[in-house]
Order: structure tokens, then sequence, then C-alpha cells
């Protein structure tokens, strides 16, 4: 018998019932509120990083470019239309400083940091220093002729 037979025998009072507690079992598991932690901490560090993009690393860059901005004022013109390149151009630099920022940040700083906090393999127990000496015993006992 599938989920949706079981539903319809029921009385509409429990039907109600059993969908408000379903929902409520789904609300509130643990991995939908883990989610929006995620969600709302990935906005927040969104963010910071446009941020550290727009005000820091991109001020840097426009020392090296001509003037401010300038690569987004170049466009194409046919007849009365234009075409805008160059605000694309600005978007895929942005995006790569943004790409860069968030490789250093996140793949080299933090794996640094996780290696660091790492400390070294806990010492043998007694039962692994007796298996290695038994291990090594019947080596030495087998030898190749």
């Amino acid at each position: 018998m599938t989920p949706f037979e079981k539903l319809r025998d029921l009385p509409p009072t429990k039907k109600a019932v059993s969908l408000l507690e379903e929902f409520k079992n789904f609300a509130l598991k643990g991995n939908v509120i883990d989610l929006a932690i995620g969600v709302i901490i990935g906005a927040a560090f969104g963010g910071l990083v446009k941020s550290l993009v727009e005000n820091i690393i991109m001020p840097v860059v426009n020392l090296v470019m001509p003037a401010e901005h300038s690569y987004q004022d170049w466009a194409i013109v046919v007849g009365t239309k234009t075409i805008p390149y160059g605000k694309f151009l600005g978007d895929v630099v942005n995006f790569l400083i943004l790409a860069a920022a968030l490789y250093f940040f996140i793949v080299r700083f933090l794996n640094f940091v996780t290696r660091a906090k790492q400390a070294a393999p806990p010492p043998p127990t007694k039962d692994q220093e007796l298996l290695t000496e038994i291990r090594d015993l019947l080596k030495q006992q087998v030898k190749p002729t």
C-alpha cells in the first residue's frame, strides 16, 4: 500500500494533522536548519568578498589600468544601437578577481590554517604496538630463499 493510499483512507481531520506533522518534521530537521544557516552565512560572506573586491582589489587594479573604469565605456556602435562590451569586460575582470580572492582565501589560507591545526597522530595503543611486534616477527621468520 502506497503512502497516498494510506492517506486516502484517513478521515479528513487526520489528513490535516498528518500533513502538518509531516511539514513540522521536515522544517525542523537538522539538515534544513543547517542549510538555512549556511545560506545566511554564505550571503554575508558574499558581501564581505564583494567589498574586498570593490574597495581593496579594484582600486589597486585601477592604478594599473588607464583612467578609472575607462574600459567599461568601450562599445561598438552599429547604426543607432550600442553594444557596450566594455561593461561585460568589466564584469569578467570583477569575476576573475573575485574568483582569485576566493581561491586564495578558501583554498590556500584555510588549508594552511587547518594544516597548522592538525596535531601529530596519537601514539599507538598497546594493542597496536603488540600487533606491530607480531608482524615484524612474522616477517623475520619468512625469509625469501
